[in-house]
């Protein structure tokens, strides 16, 4: 478990201990309490524990050493960390010939549903002359904005749009109306919020919103687990969360 000490990693430890089918055997955090319920190393480097998949929930500064366990030990991994570089989304696509890698922007079965629903959405408002905008909210401590899943949903609705929609994250210098293929992504950060997105569709004389609240973290940890039984045993390649639900809805 990477990011062993930090919200998300104490939440999947509390939920890997009530699941008869997972066991976190270490941790990788930069802090270390010396209390928790395995061994917990500062760098992915000092981890010797065999394991059969790794979750990341910490920092895209931690990347480059869990890719570099992970191949050195045939390893899948987990990516839910947000915020990479195009220089480290570049390092991800390059591992994945190597290992197994699962990278998803939110973990929630709810999301990645969400996902599906704004293509067909977007296939019949768009094309109708609705305006999309995307508002998330997140508690003050998270650090990269926008979120990862507001930056998901806009590229499912892009996608579905026909790719040439125009990503506007601020119009405080912007002096003019709003352009037809613009999508814009606001963010909101304060108390504890886990997480709300909301993808407003704006069309003549009507509004089309569609919302997804996260309660708790534990939809992301329980999420989290369920993609590293999907990704246990599988040797190379790229895989989402879309994978894990159709899996799931085959068995």
């Amino acid at each position: 478990m990477s990011g062993a000490n930090g919200r998300m990693g104490k939440v999947i430890t509390e939920l890997a201990e009530k699941d008869p089918d997972a066991e976190i055997v270490a941790g990788i955090d930069v802090i270390s309490t010396g209390n928790e319920p395995y061994p917990v190393f500062t760098d992915a480097s000092s981890c010797k524990v065999e394991a059969d998949v790794i979750i990341d929930f910490s920092s895209p500064k931690a990347l480059g050493g869990l890719l570099a366990l992970a191949e050195e030990k045939n390893m899948p991994i987990v990516l839910c960390t947000t915020g990479y570089s195009a220089e480290e989304l570049d390092r991800i696509r390059e591992a994945s010939a190597k290992i197994a890698i699962l990278k998803s922007g939110n973990m929630s079965l709810g999301i990645n549903t969400v996902m599906s629903l704004l293509k067909s959405a977007t296939q019949v408002f768009v094309p109708a002359g609705f305006d999309v905008e995307i508002v998330e909210q997140h508690h003050n401590q998270k650090v990269d904005a926008p979120s990862g899943t507001a930056l998901m949903l806009a590229d499912s609705v892009n996608e579905a749009a026909g790719g040439d929609m125009e990503y506007i994250f601020d119009r405080s210098q912007r002096r003019e109306k709003r352009g037809k293929k613009e999508l814009g992504i606001s963010a909101v950060r304060g108390g504890t919020i886990p997480g709300i997105h909301e993808v407003i569709f704006a069309g003549p004389d009507e509004v089309i919103e569609i919302r997804h609240v996260a309660y708790s973290r534990s939809v992301f940890g329980n999420g989290a687990l369920q993609a590293a039984k999907y990704l246990k045993g599988k040797t190379k390649g790229m895989y989402d969360m879309g994978d894990v639900i159709a899996a799931a809805a085959s068995e």
